[in-house]
Formats: C-alpha cells, structure tokens, sequence
C-alpha cells in the first residue's frame, strides 16, 4: 500500500519526468500522448510527480511546443543523437543548477507518490550522491534521486556517448531503496497490449 506523499516538498527538489524516449514498440510515437485509461500518460505522470517536488519540468526532443502547452518547462538535449534518458537528466541540471533531481519516465502511469520522500530520506541518511528504487527483483534506475554534485560527472561521461543507467548509476555510488511493497508502482507502458492493463 501507498503511504502519504510528503506534505511540503524541499525547494531544492525539481521533478523531472522523462518523456524523450523513442517509443519503437509503440510505432515510434511519443509515448507520453499515448492514452492509458483515457487519459495521455503525461498527464498521469504529472498527477503522480507534482506533489513530490517544488517544481516540475519535462525532458523531451519531440512535441515541445505541446509539452510547453502544459505550463510547464520542457528541456531538450544538448547533443542531437539520441544518448538516452541520462542526457535529459544532464539538460535538468543546466536547467536547474543546485537542485536535487527526481526523475521518472513517462510511461509508468502508477509512479510511487511517496518516490520523492523515500529517496531523499535515503540520500540523506546515507549521505549519497544518488538513490535509485528497487522493485524487490531489479533495480529501476529511471526512478532515482540526484544530487547536483553528480552534474559535472554526468556531463564528462554523456561526452563519450550514450551511458546504460543502471551502470551508471552504480558506478556513481547510488544507493538502492526498497520499493517492494509496490512493486506494480514501476511497470512501463511499452506496446499497445500494455494499454489494457490496470
């Protein structure tokens, strides 16, 4: 079961929900205006994040003037190849200078609301750079807090090309948070079958 989001988000917290990727097994479309229960997954995904945090922003190289159309920032990449989801964090914090981070992907209607809460709880008890859920099987890497002492490294490494989150993140010294309890919270949209799905 859910447990409460925080009341009052940390004004050094910005959401950021992921919606650059490609979508191939949904056709190559945006999936964030992909309908899911007659509604398009941004916007279940700005419900889920907005509370979480003191401000929100979304990073994407495609639709931006729709996205902007929701009142909120939309961040692009800097480079023009597609270098996966780390790149729109990396745009974040040019973004966002000294903010801590929440990321989450588009297309995970049933994003955890109390996320933001139990990540920063776990970076600050352990005085991390980063903290990623677990789902009790696998880590979720896109699910994760930041601190802005990672921008800098992020930047260096994204020059080389496109980075595997997971790895990353590990080599960054993230810590995994257990999200067990929901671990339904972190199941993706990726193909029209999932669309039925509760």
């Amino acid at each position: 079961m859910e447990t409460q989001a925080m009341q009052t988000p940390p004004e050094t917290l910005t959401a950021v929900i992921l919606a650059g990727g490609q979508g191939r097994r949904m056709g190559g479309c945006n999936k964030g205006w992909v309908e899911y229960h007659g509604r398009p997954l941004i916007e279940h995904a700005i419900e889920r994040l907005q509370p979480q945090a003191a401000q929100l922003a979304i990073s994407s190289n495609t639709d931006i003037d729709r996205y902007r159309a929701l009142g909120f920032p939309c961040l692009c990449d800097r480079h023009p190849d597609y270098r996966g989801p780390l790149a729109g964090i990396a745009a974040a914090f040019a973004a966002f200078p000294g903010q801590n981070l929440l990321c989450a992907p588009v297309d995970a209607p049933h994003c955890p609301r109390d996320l933001g809460e139990r990540l920063q709880q776990a970076v600050d008890r352990e005085h991390a750079p980063a903290a990623v859920a677990h789902d009790g099987e696998r880590l979720q890497p896109l699910f994760a807090l930041l601190r802005p002492t990672l921008a800098q490294a992020l930047l260096d490494d994204l020059e080389r090309g496109s980075l595997a989150a997971g790895r990353w993140f590990r080599d960054m010294g993230a810590i995994p948070v257990d999200f067990s309890d929901q671990p339904q919270a972190f199941a993706n949209i990726n193909t029209p079958d999932d669309l039925g799905r509760d």
